[in-house]
């Protein structure tokens, strides 16, 4: 039997309860006994940062470089408010994705059937939507230097920020773009700005000559990031993969899970290369609602985020697509059947707590896989 091995890292406020959960549906697996998952627990962000001095250990990170995948929970709070900037809570975070080169964030836009009056947008323009955009994580402005502050001789302050992007950086998320678009709807649009950034030229050159070279069996599709995001609100079913870079990914992808009605409700990968001996990609797992301290420790929590991501795990790091499928239809039956916590609550439907909600797709689980 195949032995995996998966580090849990819950994190602060929720992520510590929404974790709980994961753990349920892990253990469900494991008794299944097709394949085996082998999970260690340590501390990241605030959690760490109260215990250790830091956001993350060294310790933790070799667990992390060891694993097959990680699925964290979330991190930071008020409380770590006053925290030196370079061990705050999201600084975890930040030194998992550069040290495990994770450079390819998937953000799904998932629109559950049962929750689709939740949206801002009409039922029929976001009813069964499944987009995929594809952020690259690691380049771009967030990253570029000079990044800095400085006050100029007349007194006056100037802030800069720089864009910069290589080739292989480019193609390297391109591709990932294409590859998942082979097993979906085989389209691909890539969003920048070429008729203003330079960095939007040379992304459009790479993302077209990568189509030629690599996956010229798949649709592509240009689109200018401004009219990108005006579209994701005027038809939002017309996008299947959308790969574009670190800001614009930022600024889409939030826009596109808020037209599934909850940003609190998706998942998120985060890959890295692939292995140049065993393929196998370096992979973090979260979901992409924060820590929210406001209700945490209280059983409130949504975790159908955090056990999506777990999902996403079973797809993209141990190819168990049918076992991912049937925790998406597991969670698409609970809702269907009125189980909602207190973030989607709707007029007429149950609410119920983390654990409950957790339990029932649990339940779902085990009937789908009789």
């Amino acid at each position: 039997m195949t032995t995996y091995n998966l580090l849990l890292l819950p994190g602060d406020g929720i992520g510590v309860e929404t974790i709980a959960e994961v753990e349920r549906i892990v253990d469900f697996f494991n008794k299944a006994g097709k394949v085996k998952f082998a999970t260690e627990t340590d501390l990241v962000g605030g959690a760490a940062y109260d215990k250790h001095g830091v956001a993350i250990t060294d310790a933790a990170m070799d667990k992390a470089q060891k694993a097959d995948a990680v699925i964290f929970g979330a991190v930071g709070g008020p409380k770590w408010d006053g925290v030196p900037y370079a061990v705050r809570p999201e600084a975890g975070l930040l030194r998992l994705r550069k040290d495990l080169g994770l450079f390819a964030n998937l953000r799904p836009a998932i629109c559950y059937p049962a929750l689709a009056d939740a949206s801002s947008l009409k039922r029929e323009l976001v009813e069964g939507l499944d987009i995929m955009i594809v952020r690259e994580l690691t380049g771009g402005v967030y990253f570029g230097e000079p990044k800095e502050i400085v006050t100029l001789e007349s007194g006056e302050k100037r802030a800069v920020d720089t864009q910069v992007y290589t080739t292989s950086e480019i193609e390297r998320i391109a591709k990932v773009a294409f590859d998942l678009a082979r097993r979906r709807g085989n389209k691909v649009h890539s969003a920048e700005k070429r008729n203003v950034m330079r960095t939007g030229v040379l992304w459009n050159e790479v993302v077209t000559a990568t189509h030629k070279s690599y996956a010229p069996d798949v649709k592509l599709e240009h689109i200018l990031a401004d009219n990108c995001a005006m579209q994701l609100v005027r038809n939002p079913k017309q996008f299947d993969v959308i790969v574009t870079d670190n800001l614009f990914g930022d600024v889409l992808s939030d826009e596109a899970a808020m037209a599934t009605g909850s940003l609190g409700m998706l998942p998120s990968a985060s890959l890295g290369a692939p292995d140049a001996k065993t393929g196998k990609r370096k992979a973090l797992y979260e979901p992409v609602h924060g820590s929210a301290p406001d209700i945490a420790g209280k059983g409130l929590a949504n975790p159908i985020a955090t056990i999506a991501s777990f999902g996403m795990a079973l797809r993209y790091s141990f190819d168990m697509g049918e076992e991912a499928d049937l925790l998406d239809k597991a969670i698409a039956s609970v809702l269907a059947a009125g189980l909602r916590t207190g973030d989607i609550m709707q007029p007429g439907m149950n609410k119920v707590g983390t654990a409950e909600m957790g339990s029932a797709i649990l339940e779902q689980l085990r009937k789908l896989a009789a």
